[in-house]
């Protein structure tokens, strides 16, 4: 079977771990500052904190930008439940636009219809490894005098010129197993703003400068030492793996057949986090790669708005059609860097024969292609 995803490690990893075990010093040291100074420089800020987790960094750059109770937070549902959830963390409330069918990403002609006088941000997410578009989302913050994050959780290294993700307002990133790069879990918030980043740094750990000197209420969403010693050998390394993942990505740009593949947007470097296509009969799609030894994700199966915790909230009756029609079309083909060409072939030649024998995709249901 050829997965989905497999992270990658070798020997630097191991050594960088074992150097940090031998050391001792396994909370959150001086590794970890490294990795942060590592990471801003590499995304190209100044600031870089380093979380737990993706969704603590969303959480604490939501915080760090003033989102709290009563406010509304402008997203969208068709991402991991993560991004919505991080909202409600902070006692804010989501409010919902749709994406664009072509690129998965928040849709910018949209977004200044569902601002309110409590919105206090606009949270874009940059889906499977291609950017949101920043820029136009950036500019109607800045006329209503919100904040941004930009959930970059799957988007290590990707850019619009050579501006990268996580430049814009606050960034996120997600180091989960099986992202471009990782730590075994962990995040980064990173940002030009000082402030921001001073004010991250003291919510991550229990609101402490001074050691059990407490200035405000925290929380523990710290990363160790251990985890940013994988992080220290895999950034060096995610400039060639996602120049990999671009590669297999253009043979399937050019060789896949009755599927829609996926759009990338003039002047941007999308690095293929995931590479999603949309496609006839999805479950049927997915059984037949597996019986071809293809293994497949499909994300995401549910909008957020739709999942049960957001139906409980009241979202039940909110209607979103791109995000649900490719909610039932959307299915990610192996695209990591530890694929080799005759892998490649191989899932070419399953996703052919499997569209040929259930026809060819129709876009429609109010997609705007």
């Amino acid at each position: 079977m050829i997965p989905i995803a497999r992270p990658q490690m070798g020997s630097e990893e191991k050594e960088l771990v074992w150097s940090a075990l031998e050391a001792g010093a396994l909370a959150q040291g001086k590794r970890v500052h490294e990795l942060e100074e590592r990471f801003a420089e590499f995304i190209g800020v100044p600031h870089a904190v380093a979380t737990s987790s993706g969704t603590t960094a969303l959480h604490l750059a939501l915080l760090a930008a003033g989102v709290g109770e009563g406010d509304e937070v402008v997203t969208v549902p068709f991402t991991f439940i993560a991004s919505a959830n991080s909202i409600l963390y902070t006692g804010a409330r989501p409010v919902f636009v749709d994406v664009r069918p072509d690129t998965f990403d928040m849709d910018p002609a949209l977004v200044e219809a569902a601002i309110t006088p409590r919105t206090r941000a606009i949270m874009p997410v940059s889906l499977y490894g291609q950017p949101a578009d920043m820029p136009a989302i950036v500019e109607v913050a800045e006329r209503h005098g919100l904040a941004v994050v930009e959930d970059a959780c799957q988007s290590h290294g990707a850019a619009i010129g050579s501006r990268k993700s996580g430049t814009w307002g606050i960034g996120t990133f997600s180091f989960y197993p099986t992202k471009n790069m990782t730590t075994g879990e962990g995040g980064m918030l990173t940002t030009a703003d000082p402030g921001v980043a001073e004010r991250a740094r003291l919510l991550r750990e229990h609101g402490m400068k001074v050691r059990y000197h407490h200035d405000i209420v925290g929380y523990n969403f710290r990363m160790s030492d251990i985890h940013a010693s994988i992080g220290l050998a895999q950034l060096p390394k995610l400039p060639g793996n996602n120049a990999r993942r671009r590669e297999i990505a253009a043979r399937y740009d050019a060789e896949l057949r009755g599927v829609v593949t996926p759009i990338v947007r003039p002047g941007v470097t999308h690095v293929y986090h995931q590479y999603t296509i949309r496609v006839n009969r999805r479950d049927e799609f997915v059984e037949r790669l597996r019986e071809r030894q293809v293994g497949t994700g499909v994300y995401y199966p549910i909008p957020v708005h739709r999942q049960k915790p957001f139906i409980a909230l009241g979202y039940g009756d909110q209607r979103y059609p791109v995000s649900e029609l490719l909610a039932e079309q959307v299915l990610s083909i192996p695209v990591h860097p530890a694929l080799t060409d005759a892998d490649v072939s191989a899932v070419i030649a399953a996703v052919n024969a499997t569209a040929a024998e259930l026809g060819p995709i129709n876009v429609a249901a109010g997609a705007r292609a």
